[in-house]
């Protein structure tokens, strides 16, 4: 019996070029900026640990918080800055005008302050329309009104044609954070009642649906809102909250991970608790998402003491901001800075940091 040998092919020819790849979640000994460094997950933090950190210093930005706690002239402040490259710039339930506002606003909120004032950056592509820039500051504008905040300073740059997408949008703020007050992770003890303040994961299927054309039978529209008065309503109950959290960039999953790792507790959730919409669940089912790890932009996750958790949902829910809040977990001693999750058929599962991102530009 002959045997007939094809000739090889070039390495060329069989072998990828990997170097050229790029994706949300990429390899982790990446020596170039892809996609993933802006996820919110572990390749963000390794940026920021490794790069930005030591290069700035300062005990202020160790904190990594949402916003930075400040003491200035005896009074004690929130400041807060985001950038904002949502494609597209309108989606259903807000823009990118929205999230400018009502981005900055919820991180100042995660640490008790109410949101004073802001600063605009507008950073706009040659060739974009004038009807659209001025769409975008309406809605900016009307954000921040609603927010009870006031757009004090800001800046406009043009870039090239090709060298943006449009607009892009950085914000900063500042707020007062109220006497007593003291959220951050490192407070967070076993015992403590996890609470989530209404359904996850539909700020990114909206995004999604609309850059990808997708139908999924009913509209689905983004939860981006300011939250500052719901975390007002919960600081009445008491100001004894241990931590907040707005679970943006990375989802709930990244939220709950960053406080466990912080606070040297463990996390335990479950599964069915987590208040995920129909639509949002069918939807990250086609698409191959877990919702867990997709952005949220009208959110926040609490850490409460046990004996107030009863008395601060009761007045979540009263808030419009906060009617489905839910009891999604705990703080325990076991595995401490993991997270875990009992599923609904009595498992559990490990709910990891995310590498990256799996919907890139959605904030």
């Amino acid at each position: 019996m002959s045997e007939t040998t094809e000739a090889p092919q070039s390495d060329t020819r069989r072998r990828p070029d990997l170097t050229a790849w790029t994706c949300p979640a990429p390899l982790r000994d990446q020596r170039r900026v892809v996609m993933g460094h802006g996820g919110g997950g572990a390749l963000s933090a390794e940026l920021v640990q490794h790069v930005f950190a030591p290069a700035f210093g300062g005990e202020v930005l160790a904190q990594l918080g949402d916003s930075a706690a400040l003491s200035l002239g005896g009074v004690r402040l929130a400041f807060s800055t985001d950038s904002f490259v949502v494609r597209p710039l309108f989606f259903p339930g807000g823009s990118i005008g929205d999230l400018a506002v009502n981005g900055t606003v919820n991180d100042l909120a995660m640490s008790g302050a109410r949101a004073a004032y802001l600063s605009c950056g507008f950073i706009l592509e040659e060739g974009v329309e004038i009807s659209v820039v001025a769409r975008v500051a309406e809605a900016l504008g009307s954000a921040a009104r609603s927010a009870g905040v006031e757009v004090a300073t800001g800046d406009t740059k043009v870039v090239e044609a090709g060298h943006g997408d449009g607009i892009f949008i950085n914000t900063a703020g500042i707020g007062l954070i109220p006497a007593g007050v003291d959220l951050r992770p490192q407070r967070v003890v076993p015992g403590d009642v996890v609470i989530v303040s209404g359904a996850i994961g539909v700020h990114g299927v909206a995004i999604m649906s609309v850059r990808e054309g997708l139908e999924f039978g009913v509209e689905i529209e983004s939860d981006c809102a300011a939250l500052g008065g719901l975390v007002d309503a919960m600081l009445a109950v008491t100001p004894d909250l241990h931590v907040l959290r707005d679970p943006t960039r990375g989802g709930l999953a990244a939220a709950l991970n960053e406080i466990a790792a912080a606070s040297g507790t463990g996390v335990v959730i479950q599964e069915r608790s987590v208040p995920v919409p129909p639509p949002v669940a069918n939807a990250c089912a086609i698409l191959g998402l877990d919702p867990m790890y997709v952005a949220n932009e009208g959110k926040l996750v609490a850490f409460v003491p046990r004996e107030h958790a009863e008395a601060v949902l009761d007045a979540m829910r009263a808030h419009p901001r906060g009617a489905g809040s839910r009891v999604i977990g705990e703080a325990v001693e076991a595995h401490p800075g993991m997270v875990v999750a009992r599923t609904g058929l009595g498992g559990t599962r490990v709910v990891d940091l995310p590498i990256g991102e799996q919907l890139p530009r959605i904030c």
